[in-house]
């Protein structure tokens, strides 16, 4: 069976993905700030759980969690960074330090853990790396711009990752969940640019509106969301991208269709500016086409 490591897990999507990679049966190194909590929310499995404290990005604690799973179970199979904090507020309302926050955790955080990861999974060449993005790593919307930033980081890093790792036989996918129904709209994951601008009213101001009214109201079932995680990673096939929910599938529906009107619209223009046509470039120069759908 597998060896699950998840950051983020003492609450949330992270807990419940934790806790149905245990009813999988398999083994789970779950990492958070507060360890006692995993354990709480997780009793009963003392043979197959290690509770590990993680700040995502320090780069001592997380060699620190990598060698001690390692020790524990022998092999990291899946690594799921599920670690991050929201933001609401406009752009301009977001102070410099607001945003370097959301970034430490959402995009630095993660890149800390995978760099102490990986080479457990390159000396087994095997393994799954699993970044939870959201459909805001796909759509950006009023209100989570720097949010939604963070996670279109995500994606990139994601996407080149599936590159880098497929010869090595490692897998990457970017988990793109819709709202979910768990505490991230809470104060104590989802916070709130402090300054206020009143011209911004109909729309970070909406945005901040819905996250208090929604709390807790989310369609999303993150039970159901993390048994299609773990689904995905059992299937033969893993897609670079796992959209979840019906906010995620119609989002990104119409993004997609926004983006062919304006390529339908304005082809002419883009092609119109390269001396070569793209029948004449090499293979090596259209290296995106090597995307893969499923890693």
């Amino acid at each position: 069976m597998r060896t699950w490591f998840i950051t983020g897990a003492s609450r949330g999507f992270g807990l419940e993905i934790a806790r149905q990679a245990l009813r999988n049966g398999d083994s789970v190194v779950a990492t958070a700030r507060d360890p006692k909590a995993v354990k709480d929310a997780l009793p009963g499995h003392d043979d197959r759980l290690l509770a590990l404290s993680l700040v995502v990005n320090s780069a001592e604690q997380a060699d620190a969690a990598v060698a001690a799973a390692l020790e524990r179970f022998g092999r990291i199979d899946v690594l799921v960074n599920n670690a991050g904090r929201g933001l609401v507020g406009a752009v301009e309302e977001t102070s410099d330090s607001e945003a370097r926050s959301v970034f430490d955790t959402n995009v630095f955080g993660l890149l800390t853990v995978t760099r102490a990861v990986l080479p457990a999974m390159r000396a087994a060449r095997a393994g799954t790396v699993l970044n939870v993005s959201s459909v805001g790593g796909f759509v950006g919307w009023a209100g989570w711009g720097v949010y939604c930033a963070t996670k279109f980081a995500v994606e990139g890093l994601t996407e080149a990752m599936a590159l880098e790792l497929a010869p090595l036989g490692i897998r990457a996918c970017a988990v793109e969940p819709g709202p979910l129904r768990t505490d991230f709209l809470d104060g104590s994951s989802l916070h709130r640019a402090g300054s206020v601008i009143d011209d911004y009213a109909d729309s970070s101001g909406a945005s901040r509106t819905w996250a208090d009214a929604s709390n807790h109201a989310q369609a999303g079932n993150p039970v159901k969301a993390a048994q299609a995680v773990i689904a995905a990673v059992d299937g033969s096939s893993l897609p670079i991208r796992l959209p979840l929910g019906a906010t995620t599938v119609h989002d990104i529906e119409a993004k997609l269709s926004a983006t062919g009107d304006v390529l339908d619209t304005w082809r002419d223009v883009a092609l119109s500016i390269d001396d070569l046509s793209i029948d004449d470039l090499s293979i090596d120069d259209l290296s995106v086409d090597d995307l893969p759908v499923t890693a």
